[in-house]
């Protein structure tokens, strides 16, 4: 392991949890409905069930080997020390390069809600700009940022419901459509990979891991939190977005929660639901800086990245090179790129990702063991087969992206000699 300056340990079991509720719920209200209704139709509902499993399954590998390595990069760190050099690098990359493409996804959401048409692209590159300035000056900056956000996405979310349920209330009528099974397992699989990009949240958490407080008793704690409190939400948001529009209209709006506000009673509340869509949209991009900057931190350390990368600064203990450097080729995809389909990307990044996890903490010592290794078995399998249903075109990018992770690799072991 490296010997590079250490990151301070600011963030106690409530900001850890919110920061990885501002990961997950941002994405996943606002995004993944529509591609998930789409694929399944009602049957996204069994979808979302399949994506929360996997994701506890995911979630308690990634707390069971937090506790174990609490320092920054995640299942970078974790595939390193358990399994070797290579799936290390593969889960980083994985992370690192999907998850800028989502960053730039999310900070184009925002300035769809926010924006006056035609200036969406630079609004969402100043929101990068921005953001990153906040991580810049220090983790508790960015969590008392993510506390505002969260506390307004939520109070968003809670007049959408209400809207919905008590105004002249949800029809339904065509609430399942033509049935849970109709678009057959193969389109309820996909739906369960495009809604686990909105799960995937709580991975920020275990990337700050040397940033965290007692790591050992605050990481797992934290992760069971918030995804627990995301299951619970995007439960009710499916069943309402499903009753009041149906299974295709949920498919036909890219803002199926403000579309479902609009059409009952309480119209007015549509604003509202927007303003929380565009804040939600800003709480993940803000979390999703923060992780990458610690992944990137982690891989430039053990110089899978440019080791220049690794400076964590003097006063404000971050990883301010790490951090600018990915802000920079965010804005340079969001100034270039339709990203039209980067949740089917991200999510086999991050899936495949995940898969490292899992076997990772499969390996794990009884001495370091928490759950069941059942868990690990079924998210590792889940993820496998989450990956094989997602769309071609996403899957095709996803094998591009690793293909040039390992090239590059390849590359830098000839420059450097074997890899470590």
């Amino acid at each position: 392991m490296s010997n590079s300056p250490a990151l301070a340990r600011r963030l106690g079991t409530f900001d850890a949890s919110l920061i990885g509720l501002g990961s997950m719920i941002g994405a996943g209200v606002f995004a993944a409905f529509t591609p998930a209704a789409a694929a399944a139709g009602s049957g996204l509902l069994i979808g979302l069930v399949v994506a929360a499993f996997v994701a506890f399954c995911n979630a308690t590998s990634s707390a069971q080997l937090a506790a174990a390595y609490p320092t920054s990069g995640g299942t970078y760190i974790y595939g390193r020390e358990r399994l070797g050099p290579w799936p290390g690098f593969l889960a980083g990359w994985g992370f690192v390069i999907g998850k800028t493409a989502s960053a730039a996804a999310m900070a184009m959401t925002f300035a769809a809600y926010a924006a006056p048409q035609g200036w969406e692209r630079p609004v969402a590159i100043a929101a990068v700009v921005i953001l990153t300035a906040v991580n810049y000056h220090g983790v508790t900056r960015t969590a008392g940022l993510t506390r505002v956000l969260v506390i307004a996405v939520l109070a968003a979310l809670t007049i959408a419901l209400a809207a919905v349920w008590g105004g002249s209330g949800p029809d339904f009528g065509s609430f399942i459509g033509d049935g849970l099974l109709a678009s057959g397992w193969y389109g309820i699989l996909q739906s369960a990979g495009l809604l686990f990009f909105a799960f995937a949240g709580y991975a920020r958490i275990a990337t700050m891991g040397e940033e965290v407080r007692e790591p050992k008793r605050t990481i797992p704690r934290a992760i069971s939190i918030a995804l627990g409190i995301t299951i619970i939400i995007y439960a009710a948001i499916a069943v309402t977005l499903l009753a009041a529009l149906g299974p295709d209209g949920v498919a036909a709006t890219p803002t199926p929660l403000a579309d479902a506000v609009s059409a009952g009673t309480w119209s007015w509340a549509a604003p509202v639901v927007r303003i929380g869509a565009a804040v939600a949209s800003l709480g993940a991009l803000l979390a999703l800086i923060a992780g990458l900057g610690r992944t990137s931190l982690a891989m430039a350390r053990e110089h899978d990245l440019p080791h220049w990368l690794s400076a964590v600064h003097p006063r404000y203990k971050v990883p301010h090179r790490a951090e600018s450097t990915l802000a920079a080729l965010i804005c340079v995809i969001i100034a270039v790129a339709d990203l039209r389909g980067a949740i089917g990307f991200s999510s086999f990044g991050v899936l495949l990702y995940y898969l490292v996890a899992n076997v990772a903490a499969f390996t794990q010592p009884p001495e370091d063991r928490r759950y069941p290794k059942f868990l690990q078995v079924a998210g590792a399998v889940a993820c496998v087969v989450l990956v094989a249903t997602l769309p071609p075109l996403s899957a095709g990018l996803g094998v591009l992206m690793f293909a040039i992770g390992i090239v590059y690799r390849l590359a830098r072991s000839r420059l450097r000699g074997p890899a470590r």
